[in-house]
C-alpha cells in the first residue's frame, strides 16, 4: 500500500466512519481512522485464510484460555502487515505524530502476566506459521485492575479499556450461545437431560490476529455475557427502576472483571461461573463449526485439537462428554475417548495451591450434570487403570488439575525442568499410571513483538548485519555471533542499548520525577508480585547494598538503578506489603545524599505490556530469582535475554535452558537447586541459621524491623520480617548469601563495558530458540498432530 493510498484511507475513515473532518479531529479520531485503515488491509487476508481452511478441510486448533494479554494492537498490525513506511509517510503528510497515536491506544489488560502473554504470543505465531487456529477467551469489561500508589500502597482501580470503541473487533450477534447454571437433572437410562434454572447468552466478539507479512490470519473470539431476557419494561413503568435493569447487570457481572476476588462465597461462585461460561460457549462453538463440515462426530479428534491453558478451562472434558453423550446419543465410554483424544492440557504450576479445586457442593449446585459426569469419568478411569487412589473428585472437592490430566491425551509442561518436576510432584501418581502422557513444550515469545517492534534500534542493527530472515526464523540470530568479534559492530550494539536507556531515563524523569543515570546498571525485575518470585530477596539485597555504600561512600561503587514492575493481587496482603516496602525504600534511598548517586530504586505503577515494551529494551540485568522448583517457565526471562540483558538467576523454570544456550559464562548463577531446596526446607531452623551466618542479611532485616523505611509505623513490615526469620518457605534467607556474591560479580563484570557488551550480544545471538514459533511447531508435532497451510509454510521457510 502506498503512502498516498494510506493517507486517503485514513481520511475516508475519519469522515465516513468517525464523522469528523480533519480540522476538528482529535488524537483519538486520528488513531481510530488509522486503525480502521490498517484493519481494512487485514480483513482480506483473514477471510482468505478462513476460506482456505474450509476448502481444504484442515484441522483446526482451538486454544482456550481465561487470559489473553494482547496489549496494544496498532503497532503490531502495522509491523506484521509491513505497512510502517506507508503509515509513517501518510501521517507525516497529515502532520500527525505517529508516536502520539500509539500512546493513545488503550492497553487491553485481559490477563495477569506470563500465562496471558504466552497465549497472545501463541496466537501470533500460529498465524505466522499458517496454522488454522482460534483463541477463545472472555471479553472482560475491565480486565486486570489499574495499579496506582498512594503513600507507597498499591491502590486498585478499574481498568477501562472499553471506555472507547475497540477498533479491532467485530461483533458477531448471530453467534449467541445459551449457557445454563443450576437447575436439575432428569436421567433417562445412562443419559440425562439437564434443565438449568439460570440462563445467560454468550455473544461473540472477533479480533483478527494477523501473522508476519500478512500471510495468514486467525481469530481471537472473546465472549461477552448478555442476559437471556433484558430490560423489564413492566417493572420500570411501576417505578422499580433498579429491578428493571437487574437481569442485564447480573449477566454483565460474568464478563465484567478478570479474576474477581474469590475470598468470599459470592466471589468463588462468580469465578466458577466465569470458567464454565467461557468453556461451555467455546466447546459449543467448536461443535457447531465441526458439524457445519462433517456428519460423524467420531472424526472430531482428527479435525479439531482443543488446548486448555491451565486448569481454568478444565471443565471442557465433562462438557464435551455431556454434549456427545447426553445430546448426541453417543456411548459414554466412546464419548470420553473422543473428548480425551481431542483435548490436551498445559500445566503452568508446581504450586499445589495453584491447582484449582472446587467444593463438591458448589460444583453440584451450579453444574449438577457435570458433577455426575465427573464421578462417571472417575469410575471409568478406575476401571481403565485398575486403581482408585487418583480421582478428580475426592476429599469433598473436584480437583481441576487431576480432571484436566485424566481428560487429556497429552499434558505438557512449559520448560524442561518444570516438565520433569511434574512427574515427581503434582502429578506423580498420575504419571505412574500414564507414563507417556506428560510431554515438554518449552515456552517461547514472538520475536516480532519482543524484538522487531519493541526494540527497533537493535532490530535494525541485526537486519543490517544478517538480513531480515531472523524475523521468520529466530534461530537465525546465531548468524550475528561472528559480528560480535568485530569491535565496531559491538560498539554499535552497545550504542543501541545506551540509546534505549537514555529514552527510559527521560521517561522516568518525566513521569516519576526521578533522575537516573543511563550509564548505571539498569537492573530490572518485572513480573507478578509473589513470594515465590522473591521480590523480597531483591529488596533485602538492595538494602544490604545501600548499607554498604553508606558505610563507605567513596569506595568506587558501580552505579545501579533497581527497577521493579508488577501487580499484587488485591487480596494477597503479603505481596502488597512487598510493593509498599519497595516504594518506602525508594523514598528513603533516592533522597539519601550519601548513596543516591550510586543507587536508585524505581517502581513505575501499572506494569502492563506497553510498559514492558519500554523497560525490556533498556535492561542490562534480568532478575529471574524465583525459588528453584517453583517457576514453571517464565517468558519475561526470554524477552529480556533476547534484548541483550544478562540474567542473574536460579536454576528454575526456563532459566536452565537459557543458561545452557547462552553459556554459563554469560549468566550469573546463584542459589540452591530444586533438590537442595527441598532438603534445606526439611531442616529445622534453616532461616535463623542463615541469618546468623550472614551479618549483611541480619542487618538488612533489622533495618526493616526497626522502621528505617517506615518511621511513622515501625511495625509496618512485621509480617515480612517474621516470616523470613522463622518460616521462610521460599528460602529467601538461605539463598541470600549466594545472591549477594552473584550481584558483586555483576558489578565487576559491568566495569568492563566491552566485555559486558560482548556477553549481552551473545545473549541476543543465542536466544532465538526461545521463539514461540518453535514452541508452536512442537505442539503441532507432539500434541495436535497437525500441520500448517502449505503455501504459508513454504513462504515461512
Amino acid at each position: 500500500m502506498t503512502a498516498s493510498e494510506m493517507k486517503n484511507a485514513i481520511l475516508h475513515h475519519l469522515v465516513y466512519t468517525l464523522g469528523k473532518d480533519a480540522a476538528h479531529a482529535k488524537t483519538y479520531d486520528w488513531r481510530m481512522a488509522l486503525s480502521f485503515a490498517v484493519r481494512d488491509q487485514i480483513v482480506d487476508r483473514w477471510f482468505e485464510a478462513t476460506r482456505r481452511t474450509y476448502a481444504e478441510h484442515r484441522k483446526r486448533v482451538y486454544y482456550l484460555s481465561l487470559e489473553f494479554l494482547i496489549g496494544r494492537l496498532l503497532k503490531d498490525a502495522v509491523i506484521n502487515m509491513r505497512l510502517e513506511e506507508a503509515v509513517q509517510d501518510a501521517l507525516d503528510a497529515l502532520k500527525i505524530d505517529w508516536h502520539e497515536l500509539l500512546e493513545d491506544e488503550p492497553d487491553a489488560a485481559l490477563g495477569n502476566g506470563g500465562l496471558g502473554r504466552l497465549a497472545a504470543c501463541f496466537m501470533e505465531s500460529q498465524a505466522t506459521l499458517g496454522l488454522p487456529a482460534m483463541g477463545y477467551g472472555i471479553r472482560y469489561e475491565h480486565g486486570l485492575f489499574r495499579q496506582s500508589f498512594e503513600d507507597g500502597r498499591q491502590v486498585e482501580e478499574p481498568e477501562d479499556w472499553l471506555s472507547q470503541t475497540h477498533a479491532w473487533e467485530f461483533v458477531r450477534p448471530e453467534v449467541a450461545i445459551d449457557i445454563g447454571f443450576g437447575g436439575h437433572v432428569q436421567e433417562i437410562g445412562s443419559r440425562a437431560n439437564w434443565y438449568p434454572s439460570e440462563m445467560l447468552i454468550a455473544m461473540a466478539h472477533d479480533t483478527p490476529v494477523i501473522g508476519w507479512k500478512g500471510r495468514w490470519g486467525n481469530t481471537l473470539r472473546l465472549w461477552e455475557s448478555r442476559p437471556m431476557h433484558g430490560f423489564d419494561l413492566a417493572r420500570f413503568n411501576r417505578g422499580d427502576y433498579a429491578a428493571a435493569a437487574e437481569p442485564e447487570a447480573l449477566a454483565r457481572t460474568l464478563s465484567r472483571v478478570l479474576y474477581p476476588d474469590d475470598h468470599t462465597e459470592q466471589g468463588k461462585e462468580l469465578r466458577l461461573k466465569q470458567e464454565f461460561f467461557h468453556t461451555a460457549a467455546s466447546i459449543r462453538d467448536i461443535i457447531r463449526r465441526f458439524e457445519s463440515e462433517y456428519d460423524d462426530l467420531k472424526l472430531l479428534p482428527k479435525k479439531a485439537a482443543i488446548q486448555i491453558n491451565d486448569t481454568h478451562p478444565a471443565i471442557a472434558g465433562p462438557e464435551l462428554v455431556r454434549i456427545l453423550h447426553d445430546e448426541r446419543g453417543m456411548d459414554f465410554e466412546e464419548a470420553v475417548g473422543i473428548a480425551r483424544n481431542t483435548i490436551s492440557y498445559t500445566n503452568h504450576t508446581l504450586l499445589p495451591e495453584a491447582l484449582e479445586t472446587w467444593g463438591e457442593a458448589r460444583m453440584g449446585r451450579l453444574l449438577p450434570r457435570h458433577m455426575q459426569l465427573i464421578d462417571r469419568i472417575d469410575d471409568l478411569h478406575r476401571r481403565e487403570t485398575g486403581t482408585g487412589h487418583v480421582n478428580a473428585h475426592q476429599d469433598g472437592k473436584v480437583h481441576m488439575g487431576t480432571l484436566g490430566f485424566i481428560m487429556a491425551h497429552k499434558v505438557n509442561g512449559v520448560a524442561a525442568l518444570h516438565t520433569e518436576l511434574q512427574k515427581t510432584t503434582v502429578f506423580k501418581d498420575l504419571h505412574e499410571l500414564h507414563p507417556d502422557r506428560i510431554v515438554n513444550q518449552t515456552n517461547g515469545v514472538t520475536p516480532r513483538r519482543w524484538l522487531l517492534s519493541c526494540n527497533p534500534r537493535l532490530a535494525s542493527l541485526i537486519t543490517e548485519g544478517i538480513g531480515d530472515g531472523w524475523v521468520d526464523h529466530a534461530e537465525d540470530l546465531e548468524k550475528i555471533e561472528p559480528l560480535v568479534a568485530d569491535p565496531a559492530w559491538l560498539d554499535r550494539y552497545a550504542a543501541a542499548k545506551k540509546a534505549n536507556k537514555v529514552d527510559l531515563s527521560n521517561w522516568i524523569a518525566e513521569t516519576m520525577e526521578i533522575g537516573v543515570d543511563p550509564d548505571a546498571i539498569f537492573d530490572i525485575q518485572v513480573k507478578r508480585i509473589h513470594e515465590y518470585k522473591r521480590q523480597h530477596l531483591n529488596l533485602l539485597e538492595t538494602i544490604a547494598h545501600w548499607q554498604e555504600i553508606r558505610d563507605n561512600p567513596n569506595a568506587g561503587w558501580v552505579p545501579r538503578v533497581k527497577i521493579f514492575g508488577g501487580k499484587a493481587f488485591p487480596n494477597y496482603i503479603y505481596a502488597k506489603d512487598m510493593v509498599r516496602l519497595a516504594n518506602d525504600m525508594a523514598r528513603v534511598m533516592n533522597s539519601d545524599p550519601l548513596t543516591s548517586r550510586y543507587l536508585k530504586v524505581v517502581f513505575p505503577p501499572n506494569y502492563n505490556v506497553s510498559l514492558a515494551e519500554r523497560l525490556i529494551p533498556a535492561a542490562d540485568l534480568s532478575e529471574q530469582i524465583s525459588t528453584a522448583g517453583k517457576e514453571a517457565s517464565g517468558t519475561g526471562n526470554m524477552k529480556l535475554t533476547l534484548n541483550g540483558a544478562l540474567t542473574i538467576g536460579t536454576l528454575d523454570g526456563a532459566n536452565v535452558e537459557i543458561r545452557e544456550l547462552v553459556g554459563a559464562e554469560n549468566f550469573f548463577l546463584f542459589g540452591m537447586t530444586a533438590e537442595e531446596v527441598m532438603a534445606r526446607r526439611a531442616e529445622a531452623g534453616h532461616a535463623a541459621r542463615a541469618i546468623a551466618e550472614d551479618h549483611r542479611l541480619a542487618r538488612a532485616l533489622e533495618a526493616i524491623r526497626s522502621g528505617i523505611f517506615s518511621p511513622d509505623e515501625p511495625g509496618r513490615y512485621h509480617s515480612i520480617t517474621e516470616n523470613l526469620s522463622h518460616h521462610d518457605y521460599f528460602m529467601v534467607c538461605s539463598d541470600f548469601t549466594d545472591y549477594w556474591r552473584a550481584q558483586r560479580e555483576v558489578d565487576t563484570a559491568f566495569t568492563d563495558p566491552k566485555d559486558w557488551a560482548r556477553k549481552a550480544a551473545l545473549n541476543t545471538a543465542r536466544a532465538g530458540w526461545f521463539s514461540s514459533d518453535r514452541t508452536i511447531r512442537g505442539y503441532m508435532k507432539d500434541i495436535w498432530h497437525t500441520d500448517a497451510a502449505p503455501q504459508v509454510a513454504d513462504a515461512a521457510e
